[in-house]
């Protein structure tokens, strides 16, 4: 693998280009990762096609916490790089699917209403069929979070979507992945807090901070610590909840995640970011559900 951006050449495996790209992503640092991976001229097309899908990834980070829309154009490129049934495009497709069924004109709407019902139902059938034909645990384990995903915030059916990620806990688990392990863990504990568990809820957002911070995921780190505020709210700490949530805003600033900076703003301003948004009236960006790939996801 040649640089093609200097005169001078250097050679770098594709493995440690994807995974530094990968990296400076889970740093928020979407733009230096897709030069880095731009900048690489490989002569295999079967490298080629890997930096398209890498890319790919990486732009739907920057849409979800930036409000970015990059994703696609990335996605058709890999897909015309990549061979047919490639799994791990395939999941990127169903990831930038989900985020754009999250949105009806122009703002984000939970639920199924406004969106095609075969629409949806075809998500769920190929998030199935992705995690029953998953090359690994793991792999397998993420799917099973998109699941409890499109079933929680498209089809509204709270009472079903924790097995699904109960799941991908498991999976995280014993993979391991830190990052899929803190997504699970993010979103049972938002369904402890909705139902008034806030203890336990306590408990799963703290473990999954830290397991985000561990994995070197920034913005994500920073929204999981928002839901830390929201839990010291319920509980009647405001001034601990408004000092953290302080913090969370500033440094979401600093960092360019824009959506992020909304939620935290909001919040100090009294908005519960854990509430269902109203219709047609909120702003994409007020809901912190959660992530999902390690990853943004309602």
């Amino acid at each position: 693998m040649t640089n093609a951006t200097s005169a001078l050449r250097t050679s770098v495996t594709i493995d440690e280009l994807v995974a530094s790209a990968q990296e400076l992503s889970l740093a928020g640092r979407w733009p230096r990762a897709l030069r880095l991976l731009d900048s690489a001229v490989p002569d295999d097309p079967a490298d080629r096609a890997r930096l398209a899908r890498a890319a790919a990834e990486v732009a739907l980070e920057s849409d979800w916490f930036t409000g970015s829309d990059i994703a696609g154009p990335r996605l058709e490129t890999a897909a015309e790089l990549l061979p047919e049934g490639d799994w791990d495009l395939g999941f990127a497709q169903l990831r930038h699917t989900y985020g754009r069924l999250l949105v009806v004109d122009g703002a984000l709407r939970l639920g199924p209403e406004g969106k095609d019902p075969e629409v949806l139902a075809g998500l769920r059938r190929q998030a199935r069929d992705l995690r029953d034909g998953a090359p690994d645990e793991v792999r397998g384990g993420w799917t099973s979070m998109y699941l409890g995903l499109i079933t929680d915030n498209l089809f509204a059916d709270l009472a079903a979507a924790p097995a699904h990620y109960t799941a991908a806990l498991a999976a995280g688990e014993s993979g391991p992945d830190p990052l899929l392990a803190r997504e699970a863990l993010r979103h049972l504990g938002m369904h402890d807090h909705d139902g008034g568990n806030h203890e336990r809820a306590l408990e799963r957002w703290r473990r999954a901070t830290a397991l985000g911070a561990g994995a070197g995921l920034v913005a994500g780190t920073l929204s999981q610590q928002l839901l830390l505020a929201v839990v010291a709210r319920a509980t009647g700490d405001e001034a601990g909840a408004r000092a953290l949530a302080t913090e969370v805003a500033r440094w979401a600033g600093a960092v360019g995640a824009g959506r992020l900076h909304t939620q935290a703003s909001g919040f100090l301003d009294g908005t519960d970011p854990t509430a269902a948004p109203p219709v047609r009236e909120e702003p994409v960006g007020q809901h912190v559900g959660g992530e999902a790939g390690g990853q943004p996801g309602v």
